[in-house]
């Protein structure tokens, strides 16, 4: 009797709590927000300089600045909602953010769950290596040791050349490992690669295997939002803003697309 009585409670309780995921506000055009006057988006911390978390905890980097100049596009309030990488979809799906700003590929397995804005900057797939490393291609990857990112799109590009893959929580610590002489390669974006062998890690770039768009992610049953945040991201594009953003954080501009 006890253990239905809790079971009871228990399913009570999970009821309750997804309500309250999914409630929203909805405003006159038909967004729907948590908050009508606060635009709260999903990133990491985990990325440097993408987005990375300060001494007082709050999170700064270029997808938090894009996700706030978003906000400010709006004429919204700007919210902060960190959760790691590996949850962000489902995070967003659920409604626990009303978008992520977080450096996600757009892909087909992603747009199952979620809708995408139209890309907010470029990049690609690299492959990583210490300096004395004689892989340089995809070819050299056979049977070797490469590292990825749990949750992003570059285990599914490793797949593809070798069967001994290591995940971890994020680019950064896959990249601090190899740089002290743990695995073969790492396989992550350009721009991630490239701004940490800057800050100091002894790694070097190889083969850059592919081309890739980064979005916003927003939940399919939101599209006037959707249509919002690119309605922002083009107004972004058209003064300056996100190229003056990336300049800031990168020293070169990858909102723009490659010819």
């Amino acid at each position: 009797m006890k253990k239905q009585v809790y079971l009871m409670i228990l399913l009570l309780m999970t009821g309750v709590f997804l309500s309250a995921c999914a409630e929203k506000e909805k405003l006159s055009d038909g967004t729907e927000l948590i908050d009508k006057d606060e635009f709260v988006f999903a990133a990491s911390g985990e990325f440097k300089p993408f987005s990375y978390v300060k001494d007082d905890m709050t999170m700064t980097g270029f997808d938090v600045a894009v996700g706030e100049a978003i906000a400010k596009e709006l004429g919204l309030k700007p919210v902060q909602k960190r959760i790691k990488f590996k949850g962000i979809v489902e995070g967003v799906k659920t409604g626990r953010a009303d978008a992520a700003v977080a450096s996600h590929t757009i892909n087909d397995q992603r747009a199952k769950h979620v809708s995408f804005s139209t890309p907010y900057y470029y990049s690609g797939p690299q492959i990583f290596t210490r300096p004395d490393s004689s892989i340089k291609t995809v070819e050299d990857l056979k049977g070797k040791e490469v590292a990825v990112a749990k949750g992003s799109t570059y285990a599914a590009t490793a797949e593809k050349y070798t069967d001994n893959i290591k995940m971890y929580d994020s680019d950064i610590t896959a990249l601090k490992a190899l740089s002290t002489g743990r695995h073969d390669a790492v396989i992550t974006d350009f721009v991630t690669g490239k701004s940490a062998a800057k800050g100091g890690f002894d790694i070097t770039g190889q083969q850059l295997i592919e081309r890739s768009e980064q979005a916003v992610v927003i939940p399919q049953d939101n599209p006037e939002l959707l249509k919002r945040v690119n309605e922002a991201l083009e107004n972004l594009r058209k003064d300056g803003t996100l190229k003056k953003i990336s300049i800031e954080y990168f020293g070169e501009d990858i909102t723009t697309k490659p010819e």
